[in-house]
């Protein structure tokens, strides 16, 4: 999960403050998404493929022909299911502004929609004043609060565990072309929105001070209060 000789304050003060934010019970006004990028390949095969048949599995060649990259922005909003997911070409800040208008309008009551995401150079409001005129991007701003992970630590974000079933259940073969990868990643999100597949936390910050408590007790040794005895 995380390396105990790098964990800090600063790694502890951010998790604590996610893993709070987590464990609050759901509120329309202020909802908690999830949100992050996956690079992927698009894969061909030089060799036609055999496709499965009775007493046979598929049967497909080693070699491959890479055939460029995409990348799949989605997000998750944990309590409800609620799902968003783009799939492009690129992954610059133009995209990850794109990617936040709509989720804003996904949710017109919020008083503040509240984004879990890493650290990426374009996961900033500067993005956001780069690709909109100053007024709307003021106003996206307003709307959206940026809840950052620590660093090295995706763990945190429970997208990844979306991503982890995408991997498995979808991305686990080769798909060759960027219109394909769109139609087989929106069947799958599609999927699992309509079903309200949601996420059941279960890491809390008492947790966090028992099982991560060498790391706590580096960063202070008061913290060894919190061993389990």
């Amino acid at each position: 999960m995380w390396c105990l000789g790098k964990i800090t304050a600063a790694f502890l003060a951010r998790m604590e403050f996610i893993l709070r934010l987590y464990a609050l019970p759901y509120d329309p006004e202020y909802p908690v998404v999830c949100f992050d990028e996956r690079p992927c390949q698009l894969l061909g095969s030089p060799n036609s493929e055999t496709p499965m048949r009775s007493g046979r599995c598929a049967r497909q060649d080693s070699e491959y022909i890479r055939k460029g990259t995409c990348c799949v922005l989605a997000s998750i909003e944990p309590l409800t299911g609620k799902r968003l997911v783009h799939v492009k070409r690129r992954r610059r800040n133009r995209e990850f502004t794109a990617f936040m208008l709509q989720l804003a309008q996904q949710y017109p009551q919020a008083k503040k929609i509240k984004v879990v995401l890493d650290n990426l150079s374009t996961h900033t409001y500067a993005a956001l004043y780069q690709n909109l005129p100053a007024e709307q991007a003021e106003e996206l701003a307003q709307q959206i609060e940026f809840v950052y992970t620590p660093k090295k630590a995706s763990w945190l974000n429970m997208i990844e565990i979306e991503f982890s079933a995408l991997s498995r259940q979808c991305l686990n073969r080769r798909i060759d072309s960027l219109n394909e990868h769109v139609h087989e990643v929106f069947a799958f999100m599609k999927d699992r929105h309509e079903r309200s597949v949601k996420i059941n936390w279960q890491f809390t910050v008492d947790q966090a001070r028992e099982k991560l408590n060498s790391g706590y007790v580096r960063v202070n040794e008061e913290n060894a209060k919190y061993t389990k005895t």
